[in-house]
């Protein structure tokens, strides 16, 4: 709900960001140039970022079965922003965490619009909406970045304007009336409405003054991030009626799956590719994790795989694959 070049935040060298995991952290800026040889590691690397950020829609879905939606959130990235900070202090020192004022308003503002508007979006969406529909609609971020950076006053060719129309269509497609299913359609157009908030943020994210070390920058995010949640979750009156004690055991495994592989071990590993390895080889996640998440939700989920679901989500995908050739 992490967002710019293949980064999920933000790169003001590029217009377009590809899709965002359902728990991404943002902001990460491109290393030196990279060597010419892809070792093991590097495919390793980009298997975890395929396969971990396409399952957190996966386990948003099993976390919000019996858990306040937004009080998840808040619970998810406080807990990640205090994991990634105190790993950052171990290794670097406390200092490594000191950001100028601007430098910490601005990555508050990015990660309120990243991951409580964002992401709370995408988990407020999921109690009604299969996690493979909400990966598809989430795809269409890139489409929206596109829109916002020509509002901006960005140039956009028309290549890329083709990508965004039949990126749109697919949307349509998704979210068309009895064409998903029991999906509910203010369910479709929250999701909808994420993407585009996490697409805001995404631009905003390259106008301004962020920290310079992307791992600090993200702790900053993350706390904001979850203090937004918080407050979100207080005004939907979700702490007055939470029970830890009527919590499943799969929703608090899905908890923990999310702050500890979703928003650490996944991003740890895209940041290095980053540094690592061509960045249109680490682009193709924006790709493949709508295709993971569809397939775990149906197959563990049993989730239901319509030829409107199908066919929108090939149009959205292939919309993507259009914008992101044109502006890699």
């Amino acid at each position: 709900m992490s967002a710019t070049s293949p980064q999920p935040a933000a790169d003001p060298a590029c217009p377009a960001a590809p899709t965002p995991p359902a728990d991404a952290v943002p902001a990460v800026a491109p290393g030196p140039a990279r060597p010419a040889g892809l070792g093991p590691a590097v495919w390793a690397a980009l298997g975890i970022v395929y396969v971990v950020w396409g399952s957190t829609y996966l386990a948003i879905r099993v976390v919000v079965e019996t858990m306040p939606p937004l009080l998840s959130g808040a619970m998810r990235f406080a807990a990640a922003a205090v994991l990634l900070g105190a790993g950052i202090a171990a290794r670097k020192g406390v200092g490594a965490l000191r950001v100028t004022w601007r430098q910490f308003g601005s990555a508050a503002l990015v990660g309120l619009l990243l991951l409580a508007g964002g992401n709370g979006g995408v988990v407020l969406a999921e109690r009604t909406v299969p996690s493979g529909l909400a990966a598809l609609l989430v795809a269409s971020v890139p489409l929206w970045v596109v829109l916002l950076r020509r509002v901006f006053g960005a140039r956009t060719g028309r290549a890329t304007l083709a990508g965004v129309l039949v990126g749109l269509v697919g949307l349509a497609v998704l979210t068309g009336p009895g064409l998903t299913g029991d999906a509910e359609l203010s369910g479709l157009l929250l999701v909808v409405g994420a993407a585009v908030v996490w697409a805001l943020g995404s631009v905003l994210a390259g106008r301004l003054p962020m920290p310079a070390d992307p791992f600090v920058a993200s702790v900053y995010e993350m706390l904001a991030g979850a203090v937004g949640a918080l407050a979100l979750s207080f005004v939907h009156g979700e702490p007055g009626g939470f029970d830890p004690g009527a919590v499943s055991a799969a929703s608090w495994t899905g908890l923990a799956y999310l702050v500890l592989f979703g928003s650490i071990v996944a991003f740890t590993s895209y940041a290095w590719l980053l540094q690592r390895a061509p960045l249109p080889l680490v682009a193709t996640y924006a790709y493949v994790n709508p295709v993971v998440a569809v397939f775990l939700g149906w197959l563990f989920l049993s989730e239901s795989l319509t030829w409107p679901i199908l066919l929108g989500g090939a149009i959205v995908v292939g919309g993507v694959f259009l914008v992101a050739r044109n502006e890699r």
